[in-house]
C-alpha cells in the first residue's frame, strides 16, 4: 500500500480515537469525567488520556517518539499503536533520533519481521527518513522543540470544546506545520497526522471542557520545560 493510500485512511482512523468501541470488560470510571473517547477501550488507553494526552512536551526525544508513533498509526487505531509502544521503544533505540537515523537497509529488513511493531515498509522507512530530517531541524534551530512550538507562538492553544464531536481533525496551524515538515523532507506528516501530534504533545489542549484534564493541562501550559 502506498503512502498516499495510507494517508487517505488516516482521518477515519483518527476518528476512531474520538469514538472508540466500548468494551464491557473495561470498567468505566465514574469518579471523574473524561473525554468520551478515552473510556471503555482499555486501562492503558485511560492512563494515556489521564497522564499524557495534552501535556506540553518540551523534550526533543519525546517529540520524536510521537512523530514515529503518529506516523505508524496511519490507517490504524491508536489503541493498536499503544499496544505496540513498548515494541517501538525497544526496536527504535529508545526513540533516539541519532541512532534511528543510522538504521541500515539490513536493520529495516529485520524490523519488518518483528510483530512487536507495525510491519509496514513505508512506515518503517519513513521513521528513518524522519530521524534524519529531525536532526537537520535540530542543527538549524538548536532544538526540534524550538522549531515546532513556533507554529503555535510558543504556547499551547487552549480550546474550549464541549463535546468530542466538536474537535476538528486539522487546523490552520497543523496545515502550516504539515506543509513545512514536508518541505523539510518528513514523511507521513499530513495535516491530520500533524494535528494528532499537536494534541498528543500539548501544543493544543483539546480536552473537552467537562473533562477533568482540561484545567490541569491548561495550568501545565504556563510552565515551559
Amino acid at each position: 500500500m502506498r503512502e498516499t493510500e495510507l494517508l487517505r485512511l488516516t482521518r477515519a482512523a483518527l476518528t476512531v480515537r474520538l469514538r472508540p468501541a466500548i468494551r464491557k470488560d473495561i470498567v468505566m470510571s465514574k469518579a471523574v469525567t473524561r473525554c468520551r473517547w478515552a473510556e471503555g477501550v482499555s486501562r492503558e488507553y485511560i492512563a494515556y488520556h489521564d497522564k499524557e494526552w495534552g501535556v506540553p512536551v518540551w523534550d526533543d526525544r519525546r517529540q520524536f517518539e510521537f512523530l514515529v508513533l503518529e506516523g505508524a498509526q496511519a490507517g490504524l487505531s491508536w489503541s493498536t499503536i499503544l499496544n505496540k509502544r513498548d515494541g517501538y521503544r525497544r526496536l527504535f533505540a529508545g526513540f533516539d533520533p541519532e541512532k534511528v537515523a543510522r538504521f541500515t537497509k539490513k536493520r529495516i529488513e529485520k524490523l519488518l519481521l518483528d510483530p512487536a511493531i507495525v510491519r509496514n515498509r513505508l512506515k518503517i522507512e519513513s521513521a528513518v527518513t524522519n530521524a534524519k530530517a529531525f536532526l537537520r531541524v535540530q542543527k538549524e534551530f538548536g532544538t526540534f522543540c524550538d522549531y515546532v512550538w513556533q507554529f503555535v507562538d510558543g504556547r499551547p492553544i487552549q480550546n474550549n470544546f464541549k463535546k468530542d464531536s466538536d474537535i476538528p481533525a486539522t487546523s490552520p496551524q497543523s496545515d502550516a506545520l504539515s506543509q513545512d515538515l514536508r518541505r523539510r523532507g518528513f514523511k507521513f506528516v499530513g495535516s491530520t497526522i500533524v494535528y494528532a501530534h499537536m494534541q498528543a504533545t500539548g501544543m493544543v489542549n483539546d480536552h473537552v471542557t467537562g473533562c477533568f484534564r482540561h484545567k490541569s493541562c491548561a495550568a501545565l501550559a504556563k510552565n515551559k520545560g
